[in-house]
């Protein structure tokens, strides 16, 4: 597992911060909706600037040599969710709070990706659900019932 697992625990925490800054943006804006045009078009633009910096021959290259023609139709609905998920999140943390919404919201991951590894969903890597990984859920589940009693 070597050290995959600190990026990982930064990138969840670099999480949080957003989504508690971006739901006060919402607010400020009076929308969350605004909120999540102002965040992903500011992304892109920044994602975009890092990758043409970077490393922008190779990118154009890599562009041209894409067969769009190969994509399933499925896979270029995943913004869809991303917006669902990122617009769900800055509307519910005013009224919930930062804990609430990210402890159910990482449930709610962790319990879809034991499914999707299970199955081997989007050609990810298949790794069975045990019975340690089916009560390591449970527990989550009760974990996450105790952090959000009041």
């Amino acid at each position: 597992m070597n050290i995959l697992w600190f990026f990982a625990l930064f990138a969840g925490s670099c999480i949080a911060i957003q989504a508690a800054m971006n739901a006060r943006l919402g607010q400020l804006f009076n929308s969350a909706l605004l909120a999540t045009s102002y965040v992903f078009f500011t992304s892109f633009l920044l994602v975009i600037t890092i990758a043409l910096l970077v490393n922008s021959k190779s990118l154009i290259h890599q562009w041209q040599q894409i067969s769009f023609s190969i994509v399933p139709w499925y896979l270029w609905l995943s913004c869809v969710l991303s917006v669902i998920g990122v617009g769900s999140m800055y509307w519910l943390i005013p009224k919930m709070g930062v804990g609430s919404v990210m402890s159910y919201s990482l449930t709610g991951q962790l319990i879809l990706a034991l499914i999707i590894s299970h199955f081997g969903l989007f050609d990810s890597p298949q790794k069975l659900i045990s019975s340690t990984k089916l009560v390591g859920a449970l527990l989550l589940i009760i974990g996450i019932t105790l952090v959000n009693k009041e």
